[in-house]
């Protein structure tokens, strides 16, 4: 087993951790509940300028079986990003989520925050972000809903410290939309998300793909990019941590459920 100094094991992005791992498990025949719709039991909180699992202003929370982003105890938003990180890391899966944006905007959210959430996939790991970190480097699965009149499509790709390529060409652009329809008010949305570890990612909505592209990987102009960068110098993103945001509008979700596709180390701890 590769043996990493202190410091590398800390702020090492989980997906290019050299694993132990001798020999592949099957894959789970079937979807595993990430949300068991009781408690956040398995989930890891971090929110910007807060300690790990310091849940600021109750922010996440579950109430009625669903696990809620709320912000009725805050006076105003002031920059607290936060995201609920699932306990394990994966390469090769499909993650299934129900959404809904409901109500009024925190006072101060900023303007492109309306009706803004998102799926984190290939992320770094909850405990090796940076207090005052917004977001973690990661793959953005966006997620948005429309203001009643506008056209605003979601399952859209945003990418905070990272590259894709996209049309067969390195692609830089922060955040690139999808093909999907609007959705207004407080419907409920599934969408899903097919990760194949560092080669492709789709997204699909109703079993219809909206977006895809490939070679995921860290983007050597992001202040994190040195300190993140595996010992063996690859940059592509072969897996990693999966995380909901809270970016400044409440929103529910209903269902969080992964299908295994053959992640062999699916269930080693982040950054163990």
């Amino acid at each position: 087993m590769i043996r990493f100094s202190v410091k590398h094991t800390f702020y090492v992005l989980v997906f290019a951790l050299a694993t132990a791992c001798t020999a592949p498990k099957p894959k789970n025949e079937g979807w595993i509940q990430l949300f068991n719709g009781k408690d956040l039991n398995n989930w890891d909180i971090k929110i910007t300028g807060s300690p790990l699992n310091e849940n600021y202003g109750n922010t996440f929370r579950v109430e009625d079986s669903l696990l809620k982003v709320r912000y009725d105890q805050y006076e105003k938003f002031d920059g607290h990003f936060g995201h609920i990180f699932y306990k394990h890391p994966y390469s090769h899966y499909k993650i299934r989520v129900e959404y809904r944006f409901v109500g009024d905007q925190c006072p101060e959210g900023p303007g492109w925050a309306y009706r803004n959430s998102g799926i984190m996939i290939h992320g770094q790991s909850a405990e090796s972000m940076e207090l005052n970190q917004d977001f973690p480097v990661s793959i953005e699965v966006q997620l948005l809903g429309g203001n009643g009149k506008d056209e605003r499509s979601t399952l859209n790709l945003c990418t905070p410290g990272t590259n894709v390529v996209y049309h067969d060409s390195l692609w830089t652009q922060h955040c690139t939309n999808s093909t999907s329809k609007t959705y207004h008010g407080d419907q409920w949305v599934t969408v899903e998300v097919e990760v194949r570890g560092d080669s492709v990612i789709r997204h699909l909505i109703d079993g219809q793909l909206v977006l895809e592209y490939s070679k995921p990987q860290l983007d050597d102009r992001d202040p994190n990019y040195q300190k993140l960068l595996p010992p063996d110098g690859n940059k592509l993103l072969k897996r990693g941590s999966i995380s909901l945001q809270a970016e400044s509008h409440p929103v529910d979700f209903r269902k969080v459920e992964l299908l295994n596709l053959g992640d062999d180390c699916a269930d080693l701890p982040i950054n163990k």
